[in-house]
């Protein structure tokens, strides 16, 4: 049986494209520093309120080169606490385009304070505290996936 073009097309753009089909997956970002340095992290995909309310709480360790990505389809401004999360958090805040806008730096495990992107956002990914500046990652470098950028699914209309 053939397989109509129109019809391939469509069922790899689904899951290669989707955001549904990343959600919950493992897949590979890389941040570019403004010295043309990069790092590469493996994270976890979230998309789904019900996962991204859950996010990193009660795990005990997160690997050295891991990390939670939340991703919003259209931007929003993000607000996260550490309430039920036991292992300090460097959130990178993530514009459209790929930006990063904002880091909270170790964010303390167990604690209500807020850390807010300050801008919408389409993105924010957690790391291990401290990472951010062990690497020299800053606001205004960018975070390279296939959301992010010119052609990816994050927008701000």
């Amino acid at each position: 049986m053939r397989i109509k073009p129109v019809l391939a097309f469509a069922f790899l753009f689904t899951v290669f494209v989707s955001p549904a089909a990343f959600a919950g997956d493992e897949h590979v970002l890389e941040i570019e520093k403004a010295d043309g340095e990069s790092h590469r992290f493996s994270t976890e995909l979230v998309i789904t309120a019900d996962k991204q309310r859950r996010g990193l709480m009660y795990r005990t360790e997160l690997a050295k080169d891991a990390g939670m990505l939340f991703f919003y389809q259209s931007c929003e401004l993000a607000s996260f606490w550490m309430k039920n999360t036991y292992i300090p958090l460097d959130m990178i805040f993530i514009e459209a385009d790929g930006r990063i806008a904002n880091i909270t730096h170790e964010a303390q495990p167990e604690t209500l304070d807020i850390h807010e992107s300050g801008v919408p956002v389409n993105g924010v990914l957690e790391v291990n505290g401290g990472l951010t500046q062990r690497l020299g990652i800053a606001e205004g470098d960018y975070v390279r996936h296939p959301w992010f950028g010119e052609g990816g699914k994050a927008t701000c209309d």
